[in-house]
């Protein structure tokens, strides 16, 4: 496993069922992301500055949580746009739907803990304002048909607006960083 690669949905579920964390794989990876996309500070102890429980325990060197901040850290950073939400390859259209919506709600908690009050570009608002549109949508029971392909477009969209809002707050501000 390289060190870029997202450990698996079922691994992530393990370690978060042994901590008893009530956030699914896709909660806990998308917080993650919004956190670190919001400039939060890449630490191994993540777990509870994200979930903004000082009382969880910081992920053992190598183990899944901790693999996970890493290649996270890493896709968000890649120039290849390598970055890939951690939702489920094996479920239905309508649970793999469903863990995006909720990737995405991870991901504007950690963002929102991350980002706090630093200006965003007009883009970044806009994928913002849509990151929060899909937190909060539901899937039409009736239209599961086409729906494979819809999934894929708005998947590619979320990794999309996730690499615009972390080349604004992070890499943004490093580069602005440079330059003073």
């Amino acid at each position: 496993m390289s060190d870029n690669e997202l450990p698996s949905w079922d691994d992530v579920q393990d370690a978060a069922d042994r901590l008893l964390l009530s956030s699914s794989p896709a909660e806990l990876h998308g917080g993650l992301c919004g956190w670190l996309a919001g400039g939060g500070m890449d630490s191994a102890g993540w777990l509870a500055l994200v979930l903004a429980d000082p009382a969880l325990p910081t992920p053992a060197q190598g183990d899944v949580l901790d693999r996970l901040r890493t290649a996270s850290a890493l896709q968000l950073a890649d120039l290849e746009f390598g970055f890939q939400p951690l939702l489920p390859d094996f479920a239905t259209v309508t649970a793999r739907a469903d863990a995006l919506f909720a990737w995405c709600r991870g991901f504007l908690g950690g963002f929102g803990l991350a980002c706090g009050d630093k200006p965003l570009s007009e883009e970044s608002q806009e994928a913002l304002n849509d990151l929060a549109g899909l937190a909060a949508a539901e899937l039409d029971d009736e239209e599961e048909g086409n729906d494979e392909e819809s999934l894929a477009e708005i998947e590619e969209y979320l990794r999309m607006a996730v690499l615009l809002l972390h080349a604004d707050c992070v890499l943004g501000a490093q580069h602005r960083q440079r330059l003073h």
